[in-house]
């Protein structure tokens, strides 16, 4: 009997353990034992999904890779400044036509030839539902179906830019041309109002050093805008991402880079009527094809000035760090705001550094304060990105050095044109204090020999150039 009760007592144990009362919230073993194990469960559910949401924004960042080499990924937030009118500027109203003065209506569908373009169909509520009577005869017409089935239903993978006011997809048209698609996000009548302005800027601009628009969307709510794809990434990329210890860019490549933003930023300057001020210069707006030619992008914060106009009142809006203090002080606007933002993109070509990095210490932190420093303090040749393997020559990078800080001068009036810019940088003859002080040494005492078979040198023709050149 006692051989029995033993066996039973033996077989019931762990039953009888599992029911006890413990410590914990007075609950019973078992309980806890629950409890733990959901929590567990839950945990490794968490770091799963963490790590599925960390490969699909990475995929999202991927970019194909090119002749010139796999494009450096970068993937940063970018802080744009949209700040309230300033100076109690009202906001401009915008005339809305009256419907009753709308053209009557045609055919339900028509062929249309567009600006000389390739022949699309076009329905007629449709063509009614585009910019609201914005008239546009210089692109082509592009179907919502057509650029769904470019871009793969607008699909992820697809993804080679995003801004504040869309994402921008890798499309390819059915005749196999390749194509990029900005796909404005709808914010309250922004996406429309940043339609409108992207399609009277550069509709009808045509330059090697600006990205070319196409064609465009209008169906319903969406708002699509068709750009030439620019196959080599951005400018952003090859100098913030991955590129190893030695960037591919090297100083003349660089220095081909600035000059033709510079030459994209004076057409829109000084060779358009009204001119356009960007407003939104930096260098992920900066686009590069294979042979590293720059082709300047994303218009969507350009505003129209007229030659009557010396500036414009406006929202404060661009790129912290990029934005000149004048213009973000008062918001008056006008093309010293784009010449300031040259200057700085200078800056980030020549240092490989962010216009705000705050990785650094507080004194480095501030690109343009940090520049100027070391310019006053002789120490120039420190400011070249350490992953140029050739460094410059001194000339060459005195002249870039100048035209940084006569680009951010306190002073708009003193800040050279765009096209006074890029003269600055071609000139292989920019005479510097240096060189002009040592020639009028050797001319000071010259030997016999060159004084019999040199044309004298007047120095104050030197001295001239010297202070017309500075």
């Amino acid at each position: 009997m006692s051989t029995i009760s033993d066996h039973s007592s033996t077989t019931n144990f762990p039953l009888h353990e599992l029911t006890k009362t413990t410590p914990f919230l007075g609950l019973q073993l078992y309980i806890v034992i629950c409890v733990f194990l959901f929590i567990f469960l839950f945990l490794v559910l968490l770091i799963f999904l963490c790590i599925r949401r960390n490969r699909t924004s990475d995929t999202s960042c991927t970019i194909a890779s090119q002749s010139s080499g796999v494009i450096p990924l970068v993937c940063k937030e970018i802080v744009e400044v949209e700040a309230l009118d300033l100076l109690g500027v009202q906001k401009k109203k915008v005339k809305v036509e009256d419907r009753d003065r709308r053209r009557k209506q045609v055919e339900d569908e028509q062929e249309i030839n567009v600006g000389g373009f390739r022949r699309g169909k076009q329905r007629n509520d449709e063509s009614d539902a585009a910019v609201d009577g914005l008239k546009i005869g210089w692109g082509r017409w592009y179907s919502l179906e057509e650029l769904k089935l470019a871009t793969r239903g607008f699909a992820d993978e697809n993804v080679i830019g995003e801004g504040g006011y869309g994402i921008v997809y890798r499309g390819v048209l059915q005749d196999g041309s390749v194509v990029a698609v900005k796909k404005l996000l709808n914010n309250k009548g922004q996406a429309e109002k940043e339609f409108k302005v992207e399609v009277e800027a550069i509709g009808k601009v045509k330059h090697k050093n600006l990205v070319g628009l196409i064609g465009y969307c209008a169906e319903g709510a969406q708002r699509i805008l068709v750009y030439e794809y620019v196959e080599n990434g951005n400018l952003e990329q090859w100098l913030h991402g991955e590129v190893g210890p030695a960037s591919p860019l090297t100083w003349d490549i660089r220095m081909r880079i600035a000059i033709g933003t510079a030459k994209g930023l004076a057409y829109l300057h000084e060779g358009l009527e009204p001119k356009v001020v960007h407003r939104d210069v930096k260098s992920s707006n900066i686009l590069l094809d294979k042979r590293w030619n720059a082709k300047v992008s994303d218009f969507g914060l350009a505003k129209l000035l007229g030659s009557e106009k010396s500036y414009v009142s406006t929202r404060v809006m661009g790129t912290f760090g990029y934005v000149s203090p004048e213009y973000a002080s008062t918001g008056m606007l006008n093309e010293g705001n784009d010449v300031y933002s040259f200057g700085v993109l200078l800056m980030e070509i020549i240092t490989g550094r962010s216009p705000i990095d705050y990785s650094r210490s507080p004194a480095e932190m501030n690109l343009v304060d940090w520049f100027k420093g070391m310019v006053a303090s002789r120490r120039g040749d420190e400011l070249v990105d350490p992953s140029i393997e050739i460094k410059p020559s001194p000339r060459s990078l005195k002249r870039a050095l100048l035209v940084c800080l006569r680009s951010i001068d306190m002073d708009v009036c003193k800040r050279p044109k765009m096209s006074q810019i890029v003269h600055m940088l071609e000139a292989d003859d920019f005479p510097f204090r240096s060189e002009l002080r040592t020639a009028r040494e050797k001319d000071a005492v010259p030997s016999p020999e060159a004084v019999s078979s040199k044309i004298p040198y007047p120095s104050r023709h030197v001295e001239s150039v010297e202070r017309s050149r500075w």
